[in-house]
């Protein structure tokens, strides 16, 4: 009353009529202002207050009321709660009359009005006093209530109270701690609405960890009991959601969690999962839930399981297990909701960690529902789910047990790499973290060995994964931040990179280690459903070389990117032993990978790894996988060595057991590994050992190019360690010691010399080693190294040089070709060679002895190598130091095989070659000495002792006798012809080669003729002209040889020139020859009587042999062609003599005009070629006007004095002036002026020529044949 009067304390006048339905007629006007709204709707409070408990009022007009309040309460909140709050009695009477009000209707509308008020009101007042009033009558209002059947409404109050204002939860529970037992009332009353309300009001009593603690035995003794039954039995959707609320926050507790499951486990000892009717286990009830279509409910089941399974999954796993959750779970990855395929995700995740779950074999029944929900999931735009599902499947492929099967068919494996190269490309990273993680753990050979082996299908996942790894790295890399402000960013970056780098890298070990793994698998090696008659693609040594070609081309180069920003070693311990298991992979590969990873530096790498990490014991799993890998490269290395011979077995296994203890070991940065290689104390065991081993990486990096040491300071340790070695009287390793030298080789500086000390020591550790093959590196400073040093090169310097040239794999047949046209680049290997032989001219002595000794192959080699360095250094005269040296070893071959010297040594030959070479050298003519001599008649005496067949040993000796012939003075050239002449095997062996002209033309003895017939016209020609005396006559049938010029093979125009040049010879002494002597065919026909002028020649022969002249000379081959105007000179003179009758005839024959006029047609100026030149001039002699008019001469010598003569060779300036010459005697020259003219400039030209111009070489080497030019024009 007191509150009422106070509210109708100074009320003014009635209202108007519209306001009366929000207000008290009969009351409101006794209230005062101040309790009417100022705002729309127009309500009083005081109205309110007493209208509301007004029996008289009907509920549908207190429901408006209230329905207005809240109305002004929502949209005028601070107005109403000043209003309300303008008197503490008013506020707490406000509240009693509606909580009265929701205790006695029975209307759910009004009562739901009434909590909302209450709710809104108590929360936006936010006055302890007016909480604790409503908490009170709350209280009061169920100690009052006999029964529950009319709690509903105070319970929904206190539920939704608690959840608005959760600070109350430890304030109900402490204050109000009988409450508990009303509760308790509440579960047991069979309404389950009331069930429902109180299982929400505990869910957030127990949200509260201070309240769940206090409550923690009320919950043990009184609510567990009851509570698992009530959500077991529950049918209405409000309880089993409520219930699952305040499961959902018992399960936060561990105490309660495990309270909860220790009667599961008490279930399960007793072998009894079900327990008895009506006492229910959690596992049960959640399986029920799950087996609903509820979708909410079977959501807020499985998260209740996790809930659980969190704490421990060994421990609470199995409950679940033994209650075929899992199978029910697996059943909902089917669901088109995400929510509930995302929580079935996360409890088989969890349930995964148990090996029941996989003993019970719910992993083989789940698999496919995995893998399409993952294909279908992937298709969606959630992110989460995508990792959960991912992180899911790659939980099951890595815990299934090998012996159980995952994958029962091909088809579902091929689904479920179809499913991880579509996750591996999603471009959200975090998923393809997870799928490069699940691909991992997919490649183990029990999920894979399910025939046929898709090998196809497996290189396709590792291209997605290698790929989506190199796009990321490369989008970092593009995006790499810039400033100080971003260092983070990028560090981060970095990290991030690393991880993803790091989860490809182990899939990709996990891709080698299943090859390693099928390779024992006969199955697995080809797909036996292949047709046989099909190329065979999918196969293990395709995958494995595919393997191979993508740690290549793709994650060596992404590893060596990432190393320039960051250095992980759990990184490089996968990387390296990837590395390690290639060499097993592709075993006929290792060696050339080896070599390659060798010549990249991974030699450097490795050692500053284990410098950088694994000193001490730290990181001893990456010191371990680094030595494995540099132990099998380096055995690969030395297995198959490029520039050395391959080891023995009992080497290579020395060297293993090394390499295997002391690579381990070395754990120190170069310039440590340096100094201890240096360390001249005493040394054994270990310590020598990795000594040894020090020494071999450091000899294989350099071998493959990879300086990372000093040179100068590796080849001052190396010294030191061998004379620590001679100082304990050790011997080391083959491979250790074969190291040794080829460091000091290409270590030595230039002006760097080794002391005699260490010289002397390197001997005496070679001679102590029976074949130098054993220690022999092939390198050009090696080759240096041992002819530098007088001391090893007397000792070692013919099989250095020997071993040198049989590694040699250079194309010398191609060097020797091009240098003879050209000037090529010499490679570098006989550079060195030539710079040597340059500053030591006596290492030609040990070529020749091998040219002598060696095979026929390495002497080849060095023929060609003397060859080109000949050419090159025209210089350097060791012409007497090879000619000497040469003519030792030819007495020695006679002596010991007089006999028959073509079958003591195949390399003879090649000694002639290069004597004919040196020969060829010789521009200049030269007096013979002594030396000279005697090797000419140990050359002829040589040819005499072979037969026709002998064609290798007589064409190089061909040559050497016919240069010595033609290339020394005159005086000389007269002494060679005695030698020559003298022997007479010589002689017979040319009389045997020429009468082969005819049968051998085309046969491979061709140049072999050439020489004959050209080294006879030189004989010839020399016994004329100083009466030489003769001791074996060569008989030469004159008709064979006419019709060896009539009748020509193909391509042997210096075989016409030859006989053409013997022929004039023969012309030229008119057959008088003491040497030669022509002989019939048969028997001689009658002699006509111009033959008997003409003999020993007949008509017949002169016309064959003009015809034949003719005939080649139409060729227009240019020595041919001056062989032949020569040849005929010397016939018309040889006619002019004894008939000039029959020589005009010849000469003025009307087919030498034709001839002449096919030869000038051969382009412009072809009229200065001399042999043309000489050819107009016979006919000019012989007056053959017929064939050469006068008009003709002066059309040609208008065109000679426009011509520019300046640029004319000797031998046509020589011609035209004979033809001038010619003109002028026969009086030929109508213009006397431009004659003169032509011969003053000829005059001046021929001092100019001489001098100005080089000199032609006139001793040139044609299809292996000698020629002098000069002997064949003249």
């Amino acid at each position: 009353m007191a509150v009422r009067q106070a509210a109708t304390a100074g009320t003014p006048g009635p209202r108007r009529d519209e306001e009366a339905a929000l207000l008290f007629e009969r009351a409101h006007y006794r209230h005062d202002s101040r309790w009417l709204l100022p705002v729309s709707p127009r309500l009083c409070l005081a109205c309110t207050l007493e209208l509301l408990p007004e029996p008289s009022v009907s509920l549908v007009r207190k429901k408006h009321m209230l329905s207005c309040f809240q109305d002004a309460l929502v949209r005028h909140t601070s107005l109403v709660t000043q209003l309300v709050s303008q008197d503490q009695r008013v506020c707490m009477h406000f509240i009693s009359v509606v909580f009265g009000l929701l205790c006695i209707v029975e209307d759910g509308s009004v009562t739901d009005l009434c909590i909302e008020v209450l709710i809104q009101l108590t929360t936006q007042l936010k006055l302890e006093q007016s909480i604790r009033c409503l908490l009170d009558e709350c209280y009061k209002e169920l100690c009052n209530m006999p029964s529950m059947r009319g709690s509903l409404a105070t319970l929904t109050l206190l539920g939704k109270l608690v959840d608005a204002i959760p600070a109350l939860t430890d304030q109900l529970v402490m204050e109000h701690g009988n409450l508990m037992d009303h509760l308790l009332r509440g579960l047991l009353y069979p309404n389950e609405g009331i069930k429902a309300s109180v299982c929400y009001l505990y869910g957030k009593l127990y949200s509260s960890p201070v309240a769940a603690e206090m409550l923690s035995g009320h919950f043990r003794e009184k609510l567990f009991p009851l509570f698992l039954s009530i959500l077991d039995s529950a049918q209405t959707k409000e309880l089993q959601i409520n219930c699952l609320g305040l499961l959902r926050q018992l399960l936060k507790y561990d105490l309660f969690v495990s309270t909860i499951m220790n009667k599961v486990a008490l279930g399960e000892s007793a072998k009894n999962i079900e327990g008895p009717p009506g006492d229910p286990s959690l596992p049960l009830v959640l399986k029920k839930l799950l087996l609903s279509r509820d979708e909410t409910l079977q959501v807020a089941s499985a998260h209740c399981i996790t809930a659980v399974l969190v704490y421990s999954p060994e421990k609470y796993a199995p409950a679940f297990i033994h209650a075929d959750i899992p199978e029910f779970l697996f059943e909902h990855l089917s669901s088109s909701s995400e929510v509930l395929v995302w929580s079935s995700y996360n409890c088989l995740t969890l349930l995964a960690e148990e090996p029941l779950f996989f003993s019970k074999c719910h992993t083989v029944y789940g698999i496919e529902a995995v893998v399409r929900s993952l294909q279908a999931s992937l298709k969606m735009n959630n992110t989460e789910l995508h990792k959960q599902g991912l992180l899911l499947f790659t939980e099951i492929l890595t815990r299934q047990p090998e012996e159980i099967k995952l994958f029962t068919s091909p088809a579902m494996c091929r689904d479920a790499g179809c499913a991880l190269r579509e996750a591996v490309s999603s471009p959200v990273l975090e998923v393809a973290a997870e799928a490069v993680k699940a691909t991992s753990a997919f490649l183990r050979k029990d999920h894979q060995s399910a025939p046929p082996v898709r090998y196809g299908e497996l290189r396709a996942l590792l291209e997605a994964v290698l790929n989506r790894c190199a796009e990321f790295s490369q989008t970092c890399l593009n995006r790499r931040p810039l400033g100080h402000a971003s260092s983070r960013d990028s560090e981060k970056a970095i990290l991030q990179r690393g991880k993803f780098l790091l989860s490809t890298l182990e899939g990709f070990r996990s891709a080698c280690r299943l090859a390693i793994e099928f390779q024992s698998e006969p199955s697995a090696q080809e797909n036996p459903f292949t047709a046989p008659s099909a190329e065979k693609k999918d196969t293990l040594e395709a995958f494995s070389e595919f393997l191979l070609s993508a740690c290549d081309s793709m994650c060596i180069p992404m590893v060596m990117r990432h190393l320039e920003q960051t250095t992980q070693p759990a990184l490089m311990e996968v990387f390296l032993s990837i590395l390690h298991s290639l060499f097993v992979i592709v075993p006929h590969m290792k060696e050339k990978f080896s070599k390659k990873l060798a010549a990249s530096s991974f030699i450097r790498l490795t050692l500053e790894l284990k410098a950088r990490f694994c000193s001490g014991l730290s990181h001893s799993a990456l010191n371990q996988v680094c030595s494995s890998f540099l132990y099998c490269m380096c055995l690969n290395l030395l297995s198959a060595p490029e520039k050395t011979g391959p080891p023995s077995e009992e080497e290579l296994s020395t060297v293993s057991e090394l390499l295997q203890h002391g690579l381990p070991q070395i754990s120190s940065r170069s310039p440590e590994n340096l100094a201890f290689l240096s360390d001249r104390q005493y040394m054994e065991g270990a310590a020598r050992q990795r000594q040894h081993c020090i020494l071999l990486l450091f000899y294989l990096a350099y071998i493959h190019e990879d300086r990372f040491v000093s040179e100068a300071d590796l080849f001052e340790a190396v010294q030191s360690f061998l004379l620590s070695l001679q100082d304990q009287d050790e011997c080391p390793p083959l491979a250790v010691f074969k190291a040794s030298i080829y460091v000091l080789a290409v270590c030595q500086d230039k002006d760097s010399v080794l002391h005699e000390t260490m010289v002397s020591a390197i001997r005496k550790f070679l001679e102590g080693i029976p074949d130098l093959q054993l220690v022999y590196t092939h390198h050009p400073l090696l080759l240096k190294f041992f002819l530098l040093y007088p001391e090893l090169m007397s000792r070692f310097g013919h099989r250095v040089l020997e071993l040198w040239f049989s590694w040699e794999e250079s194309s010398y047949e191609e060097l020797d070709d091009v240098t003879s046209a050209g000037q090529p680049t010499l490679p570098t290997s006989l550079a060195v060679l030539f710079h040597l032989l340059r500053s030591i001219p006596s290492i030609l002595l040990i070529l020749l002895d091998l040219i002598y000794s060696s095979s026929v192959d390495i002497a080849r080699k060095v023929l060609i190598s003397l060859r080109t360095f000949l050419r090159k250094n025209e210089d350097i005269q060791v012409g007497s130091l090879i000619r000497g040296h040469f003519l030792l070893i030819l007495q020695r071959l006679l002596v010991e095989h007089g006999a028959s010297p073509s079958g003591a040594l195949g390399n003879l030959p090649l000694l002639l070659s290069l004597l004919s070479l040196m020969q060829l050298r010789n521009v200049s003519e030269e007096e013979l000495d002594s030396m000279a001599m005697k090797l000419l008649h140990q050359v002829s005496k040589l040819c005499g002792k072979c037969s026709l067949t002998d064609v290798d040993i007589l064409q190089p000796s061909f040559n050497f006798l016919y240069w010595s012939l033609h290339q020394t003075t005159p005086s000389s050239q007269k002494r060679a012809a005695a030698v020559l002449l003298s022997g007479t095997g010589l002689m017979q062996l040319l009389e045997k080669m020429l009468a082969l002209t005819l049968t051998e033309a085309d046969s491979p003895r061709t140049a072999l003729l050439c020489s004959a017939w050209l080294l006879t016209a030189s004989l010839s020609a020399q016994q004329h002209k100083g009466s030489l005396q003769v001791h074996q006559t060569l008989s030469v049938d004159m008709d064979q040889v006419l019709k060896a010029l009539s009748f020509p093979k193909k391509n042997a125009a210096l075989l016409s020139a030859a006989i053409l040049c013997f022929l004039r010879t023969a012309l030229q002494q008119s057959f008088s020859s003491a040497l030669v002597a022509l002989v019939p065919s048969g028997a001689p026909p009658l002699p006509a009587t111009e033959d008997t002028v003409i003999a020993p020649l007949r008509t017949s022969q002169v016309r064959s042999l003009v015809i034949g002249l003719q005939n080649l000379l139409v060729q227009k081959d240019p020595l041919l062609s001056q062989a032949c105007v020569g040849c005929l000179e010397a016939l018309l003179d040889y006619l002019d003599a004894r008939s000039p009758d029959i020589a005009l005839h010849v000469a003025s024959q009307p087919w030498n005009r034709f001839l002449l006029f096919t030869l000038l047609d051969a382009g412009e100026n072809s009229f200065l070629r001399p042999e043309i030149l000489r050819l107009m001039t016979l006919f000019v002699r012989y007056r053959s006007s017929s064939v050469l008019s006068h008009e003709e001469v002066d059309d040609v010598l208008q065109s000679v004095a426009s011509a520019d003569l300046s640029t004319l060779s000797n031998t046509t300036l020589q011609a035209l002036h004979g033809f001038l010459q010619q003109l002028q005697s026969m009086g030929l020259l109508a213009d006397h002026s431009m004659a003169e003219t032509l011969q003053a400039s000829l005059e001046g030209l021929f001092p100019s020529t001489t001098s100005g111009q080089p000199p032609l070489q006139d001793m040139l080497c044609l299809g292996g044949v000698a020629v002098s030019l000069s002997h064949i024009r003249n």
